[in-house]
Order: C-alpha cells, then structure tokens, then sequence
C-alpha cells in the first residue's frame, strides 16, 4: 500500500518523490511507454497564448490504448495541441480499492480555450470516451483533471486550479517529475 503524501508540510518535495519512487515503484506500480507516451512535440503545428497542464487517468479497459486514442482525438483539435505527454503510471487505485490499477500520465498542452471553456471540452471528451459517474473513487473510463493552468488561481463551484490534491497523490507527481520540460516540474520544489 503507498504511503501518504503531505506535499505541502514537506520542504524537500523531490527528495520525497525520489524516495516514493525507489521504494513503491518496486513493489506494486509499473512505467508504461506506449505510443506517444512519453513525448515531446519538437515543432507545435499550432501555437496556442496558454499553457495548461492535464492529469489523464482511467482503469476500465485498455487504458494505453485509450491514452493514445486521446493523444490522437486532441491532436486534430484547432484550439488545443499537445506539447509533452509522460510515461503512463500503472497504480494502485485508492479510495475504493475494490478494482482494477489505475493508469496515469500528464499531458502538457497548449490552448486558446479559457478555463472554464477548457473545463466544458474535457468533460465532453471524457463522454465521448464512455465516462460515466456513478460514486466517488469509481472505476472509469476516463478521467481528465486540469491540474495547472498557466499560474492561474480559480476557486468556483465547478473549477479549482491549481487542482486542489495534486500534491496529495502520487499519480500526478512521479509522472510531472519524470517530464522533460521543466515548466512543471519546478512546481515540486
């Protein structure tokens, strides 16, 4: 079982990352390099004013396959392109622990796309991709969380960036540190 993260009590965040990794990786999570996971966009067909930073995630099915699906589904967007995608993290569910590893990735992106209208975009892809909410912590298709967006600060009802748990949980972080493009990864530090 992973132990605990407290992100923000920690000063040394990417000590604690390495740590968390030697240890639970070992045991019971896997790295998956699968098509476009890892990449990195060396010329962006289109360049987009905002940078945003999205948690991929989902435990029903062929999630690689699923992963690369949405690679290629967000790619002919005109108003979203891809800039940096991490391996997939194969983990432990928690919450309900009564199913299926979950995979995680990030996908590093530009957009033109506002918060809000990026927020409305993602829920309809994870629709269109069979997701389907019955309780919290449930086995899913797909799940996109906006986890940064430039340095923006929202607390509404329906969107919150940063994502409120992201230094809670061990699928966002060891993907983040495992990129190659620092805008990210800085934020562990």
């Amino acid at each position: 079982m992973a132990e605990e993260w407290r992100g923000p009590e920690n000063p040394n965040n990417t000590e604690r990352i390495e740590e968390v990794l030697r240890r639970e990786i070992a045991q019971s999570w896997e790295w998956i390099h699968y098509g476009h996971y890892p990449h990195i966009v060396r010329r962006a067909q289109r360049v987009h004013r905002h940078h945003v930073l999205l948690g991929i995630g989902g435990n029903i099915g062929d999630m690689p396959r699923r992963f690369e699906h949405l690679w290629h589904y967000m790619g002919k967007m005109p108003d979203i392109s891809i800039v940096e995608s991490s391996a997939i993290l194969k983990n432990p569910p928690f919450g309900y622990i009564e199913q299926d590893d979950f995979h995680n990735a990030v996908l590093h992106i530009g957009t033109s796309l506002s918060p809000k209208a990026l927020l409305r975009r993602v829920l309809g892809i994870e629709k269109r991709f069979g997701r389907k909410r019955s309780f919290k912590n449930a086995p899913r298709t797909l799940d996109i969380d906006i986890l940064f967006y430039d340095d923006l600060k929202i607390r509404s009802e329906r969107l919150s960036i940063p994502h409120p748990h992201w230094r809670e949980r061990e699928s966002v972080l060891l993907p983040i540190a495992g990129m190659k493009g620092k805008r990210w990864s800085k934020r562990l530090s």
